[in-house]
């Protein structure tokens, strides 16, 4: 390829347009002929090139000689040669270097996904636990994470200096001394104040799974972190009992970790259900022989439930009250069960994760293990 500077006698607009009518004539001819990619590269390197290209030459040697009248037309017919050079480079790059702009794009072939990456052990977790509630006719809620002390506490039967309280180390809002109790920000510590939230804006039946990110100040160990994950289940409607509680989570259970899973309910308490239970699952990891992992018990506690408690719908009924709307959570004709677990202790036990910390490291080698 020629790489000589053509002669420009003068700078009129006639002569200035035969010259860069050659030029850009000699730019397609060379871009018609490009077979791949080291004649692209070549190509560009011969107009564009920092040192030797000669769209830089050309500016050096004319534009310092131009007169001033004549720089503005030179100006406009350089930045006209320079994104035509530019724009077959590009039609040239994406059909393959064969130089026929017509095969940019074949519209006729599969598109391909772009790659996003893996989901986090928590996310994909917690879209499982998800995904078990929302085939048996759960919606999803979701609601703040920066709650009143009425939506986290009062609301669900812990009245204010209740000793049920110290069960939930909290993390205040600062500055909120000055303000009553039950309207006081703090993190939420757990994801029941959106079973609240809920009731107050929707009648029964209720049928929600709550999923999301709580906070309590508990120190970071292997097994404890300042914030974690929550799966919550609420259901409402007439004649619900216990024995719907106990199916639904032993099918909930067996969705998870297998049919061979055999669950059972222990005597428990939570200021908002009455009666409670504890729900352990038998060892998935020795099949319930007993094992390390299991302590030799053959059993492991996995989440919290029970009936939810009537002082929880009297409260909701007051709050509807105040806000203008039907006390619709009668005790006389309804009931509803509730149940929680936590989602980074499902990870951790699916996946074989020994130390909580490493969910919320960010090292990427941990991370590169699930993709």
């Amino acid at each position: 390829m020629s790489a000589a500077i053509p002669e420009l006698k003068q700078f009129d607009e006639a002569e200035l347009d035969r010259v860069f009518t050659g030029l850009e004539a000699e730019v397609a001819a060379q871009a018609r002929t490009l077979t791949g990619g080291e004649s692209v590269e070549t190509f560009r390197l011969e107009w564009l090139g920092r040192k030797q290209g000669r769209l830089g030459q050309l500016s050096a040697a004319w534009l310092k000689s131009a007169p001033v009248e004549a720089k503005r037309s030179l100006g406009v017919r350089f930045n006209r040669l320079k994104a035509q050079i530019e724009s077959l480079l590009t039609e040239n790059v994406e059909a393959g270097g064969t130089g026929d702009p017509a095969q940019v794009l074949d519209v006729s072939l599969p598109g391909s996904a772009p790659r996003i990456g893996a989901e986090h052990p928590l996310v994909k977790t917690m879209a499982e636990v998800v995904g078990v509630f929302q085939r048996m006719g759960y919606s999803v809620g979701l609601g703040p994470e920066v709650e009143t002390d009425f939506y986290n506490f009062e609301a669900l039967n812990f009245p204010p200096n209740h000793p049920a309280r110290d069960t939930q180390d909290t993390l205040v809002i600062a500055d909120q001394e000055q303000k009553p109790l039950r309207e006081r920000l703090l993190m939420r510590t757990h994801t029941s104040p959106v079973q609240i939230r809920s009731m107050l804006e929707q009648a029964p039946p209720l049928r929600l799974v709550i999923p999301g990110k709580v906070h309590r100040n508990d120190a970071a160990d292997a097994t404890h972190s300042p914030v974690f994950h929550q799966v919550e289940g609420l259901c409402v409607d007439t004649r619900i009992t216990f024995s719907d509680l106990k199916g639904t989570l032993d099918h909930a259970m067996k969705a998870l970790f297998g049919s061979a899973v055999k669950t059972r309910f222990f005597p428990s308490f939570f200021p908002f259900t009455e009666p409670s239970a504890d729900v352990q699952i038998s060892c998935i990891f020795c099949g319930g022989k007993g094992c390390r992992k299991c302590k030799h018990s053959g059993w492991i506690e996995l989440l919290g439930c029970g009936m939810v408690d009537p002082a929880v719908f009297e409260a909701v009924n007051q709050r509807r009250e105040q806000m203008g709307r039907e006390p619709v959570y009668d005790t006389r004709k309804i009931s509803g069960f509730a149940f929680g677990m936590g989602v980074d202790r499902i990870a951790m036990m699916k996946y074989g994760i020994s130390d909580i910390g490493l969910l919320y490291s960010g090292d990427i080698r941990f991370l590169e293990q699930f993709s």
